[in-house]
């Protein structure tokens, strides 16, 4: 687990993944937080059967693949809730790993998404078989864009489809490194 100034981070497991698929009532019980009706986020409905193959079949890799954003209780927040998501396509491959992130409706426009992304990066670089972490976003999604800029990244190119760039952060960046 990961702790932010306003987010617990809980690593994917096959328990969460198998409950986030059949049964919201127990993934809110696991992760000891709301879980909003329109969890999971569109963009990985489809790809959870993936994730719990991916989960299964690396023992050893937990981290390697998706984490849970839960807010933590405050006095405005009143409770937990699970708030968004995000992870890596697995373990690094020749020193690379490349993240993804997801934030749903209601909580977007709050900083989520870059604390997560940051918490993320440290976590990823603080291992010696991660040298860099990449991320992918179109144009068509600014918001995403400046996540990844907020967090330190830069721009180093295309995408591998479509129309956007692809964005690097290494070890030793002052932005990781202060986080």
């Amino acid at each position: 687990m990961l702790s932010t100034e306003r987010l617990m981070l809980i690593p994917h497991s096959c328990e969460l993944l198998q409950a986030e698929i059949h049964d919201h009532a127990e993934l809110s019980r696991l992760l000891n937080a709301s879980v909003p009706s329109n969890w999971p986020p569109e963009s990985t409905i489809d790809a959870l059967p993936f994730f719990l193959s991916s989960v299964e079949s690396a023992v050893g890799q937990i981290g390697w693949f998706g984490w849970y954003a839960v807010s933590k209780q405050t006095a405005a927040t009143h409770s937990p809730e699970l708030v968004g998501g995000g992870g890596f396509m697995g373990p690094p491959s020749r020193g690379s790993a490349q993240v993804g992130y997801s934030v749903i409706d209601q909580h977007q426009g709050r900083g989520y998404a870059t604390e997560l992304v940051k918490s993320l990066i440290q976590w990823a670089l603080s291992h010696s078989e991660c040298d860099v972490v990449v991320a992918e976003t179109e144009w068509s999604n600014p918001a995403s864009v400046r996540v990844l800029e907020k967090s330190g990244f830069s721009r180093i190119g295309e995408p591998s489809v479509g129309g956007g760039s692809r964005f690097q952060i290494s070890a030793g960046t002052s932005e990781v490194d202060s986080s």
